[in-house]
C-alpha cells in the first residue's frame, strides 16, 4: 500500500478512503477543484493528510494558469486556494497549508510561480513525513510492554499521507513487541475506525478487536485496557482537543478508570490563536449519515438529528500530547507556545 496522497509529476494520486475497506481504488485529480471535492467528500481525510491535498490542489491551480498573465494566474490560484479552504473548517491543518501556499505565492518571482508552489508543496509532505516518524517513535515509548491500547476513529497512514500519528505509534510498540492487542472502536457515524483503523491494524498483523462505540467503558473495565492513543484535528492554545466526535466521552470514561489518554499530533495541528477549544469551530454533517447505512435508512421518521463531526476534550483529561519534538505532558499554554517556538525539550 503506497500513501494516500502522493504527487505524480502533473497529477496526485489519490486513496479513495470513502471505498475501504472494500476496495482499494486510487484517483487521478488534476485540478484544484476536483481536490476541493475530494476533500469536501471525504475521499481523503485525517487532518495532515488534508493539509498535504490540499497544498497539492493548489499547485494544481497553478499549473492550470501556465501561460496566462500574473495577474490573472494569481486571481485564479487565490480562487483555488479560497474554494479548498471552504471545504472541511474544523482541520487546522488545511488552513495551515493553505497559508504556506498563499505565502508562497505572495513571495514569488513573475513567471516562476509554480516552481515555487512546488518546492512548498514538497515541502509540506516532507515535514509530515518527517513528523509523523517521530510521533510514532516518542508516542511507543509511552506504551509499556504487554499493553492493550484503545484507539478511536484513524489516524493512521491513510490519514497522515505519512507513517500515521495515534497509529503510527501503535504500529512502532508493537513492532518492539510492547502491544498485544488494540481495541478499535467503530467511530460512527462513518465508521472510520471499522472501515480504515482494522483494515491498517490487520495489515500490520496486530492483533485488533473492534468495538463499537458504546461498549468503551465495558473495556476499560474488563478488558485491561492499559491506556489510550489518538490523533487531533485541531488543539487550541491552553491544549482542548478536537478530534473524532466520541473522544471527549472516551477522555472522560478513562478518566474515571485512571487509564492515561495521549492525543498524537504534528505541532502544525496546534492553533495558537485559539484560545480555547470553546473557539474550535465544529463541522456540522449531513443528517443521512446518522439516520442511514449506504444508502439504507434505519432511523425512524419525524425526529430532528444532530451530527456534530468532531468534539472537543478538555486538556485537564489529556495526559500527554505526542509531537515530533516529544512528549508534552499534562499539556498548556505555556509548554504549547515553547513547543511550537521551538524552545521545548522533550517532556517525560
Amino acid at each position: 500500500m503506497g500513501y494516500s496522497v502522493e504527487w505524480k509529476g502533473d497529477h496526485v494520486r489519490l486513496l479513495d478512503q470513502s471505498l475501504l475497506p472494500f476496495e482499494e481504488r486510487y484517483l487521478e485529480i488534476r485540478s484544484g477543484g476536483a481536490m476541493a471535492e475530494a476533500i469536501r467528500t471525504m475521499k481523503v481525510r485525517g487532518a495532515p493528510a488534508i493539509g498535504v491535498a490540499a497544498a497539492y490542489g493548489v499547485l494544481l491551480a497553478a499549473r492550470a494558469t501556465e501561460g496566462e498573465p500574473r495577474e490573472q494566474r494569481i486571481l485564479a490560484i487565490e480562487e483555488s486556494i479560497n474554494e479548498l479552504g471552504s471545504t472541511r473548517p474544523t482541520a487546522v491543518n488545511l488552513f495551515a497549508a493553505l497559508e504556506r501556499m498563499r505565502a508562497a505565492l505572495g513571495k514569488a518571482e513573475p513567471g516562476a510561480i509554480t516552481g515555487a508552489l512546488t518546492r512548498e508543496a514538497y515541502a509540506i509532505h516532507e515535514q509530515e513525513l518527517q513528523a509523523t516518524r517521530a510521533i510514532s517513535s516518542y508516542g511507543a515509548s509511552l506504551i509499556p510492554e504487554g499493553s492493550a491500547v484503545l484507539t478511536h476513529c484513524n489516524a493512521g497512514m491513510i490519514a497522515t499521507a505519512a507513517s500515521g500519528t495515534a497509529l503510527g505509534a501503535l504500529v512502532e510498540a508493537h513492532r518492539q513487541g510492547h502491544v498485544e492487542r488494540v481495541y478499535a472502536t467503530e467511530t460512527r457515524p462513518l465508521c472510520q475506525g471499522a472501515r480504515l483503523t482494522v483494515w491498517e491494524l490487520t495489515a500490520e498483523d496486530i492483533p485488533t478487536t473492534l468495538i463499537t462505540d458504546n461498549m468503551v467503558a465495558y473495556a476499560m473495565s474488563h478488558c485491561g485496557v492499559t491506556c489510550v492513543m489518538v490523533g487531533a484535528d485541531r488543539i487550541a492554545a491552553n491544549g482542548d482537543v478536537a478530534n473524532k466526535i466520541g473522544t471527549y466521552g472516551i477522555a472522560l470514561i478513562a478518566y474515571a478508570h485512571n487509564v492515561p489518554f495521549y492525543v498524537a499530533a504534528p505541532l502544525s495541528t496546534i492553533d495558537l490563536s485559539i484560545p480555547t477549544g470553546d473557539s474550535i469551530a465544529i463541522e456540522e454533517r449531513d443528517e443521512s449519515e446518522v439516520t442511514h447505512l449506504e444508502d439504507r435508512r434505519i432511523a425512524a421518521e419525524g425526529c430532528s438529528i444532530l451530527n456534530p463531526a468532531f468534539d472537543v476534550t478538555p486538556h485537564s483529561l489529556v495526559s500527554a500530547l505526542v509531537t515530533e519534538r516529544g512528549i508534552i505532558r499534562a499539556p498548556n499554554r505555556t509548554r504549547l507556545r515553547d513547543a511550537v517556538s521551538g524552545q521545548s525539550e522533550r517532556r517525560s
